[in-house]
């Protein structure tokens, strides 16, 4: 088994929201054995801007449920979305 590598999208809930912060919350969320390997950020509208994590899971944990609902979790986050999977 190898790993699965997702971009996720996440949404914070205002554009006063400090991404530099986040960032940090998300990493400090992760579920075991996840990790981030980097972070993009997207420029939504009316100065909001996304993260997009490329976060690397295990083949064989049951793909990115569990950080999608950690993310979730994270004070600041309105929204997550996967917008893309692949094996590595």
């Amino acid at each position: 088994m190898g790993d699965v590598a997702a971009k996720i999208k996440v949404m914070p809930e205002n554009p006063e929201i400090d991404l530099d912060d986040l960032e940090d919350r998300l990493e400090d969320a992760l579920p075991e054995g996840a990790e981030i390997r980097g972070f993009q950020r997207d420029d939504v509208a009316f100065g909001l801007t996304a993260l997009l994590p490329t976060v690397v899971v295990p083949d064989d944990a049951g793909g990115t449920e569990a950080v999608e609902e950690a993310f979730r979790d994270v004070e600041g986050v309105e929204s997550i979305n996967v917008e893309s999977v692949g094996r590595l």
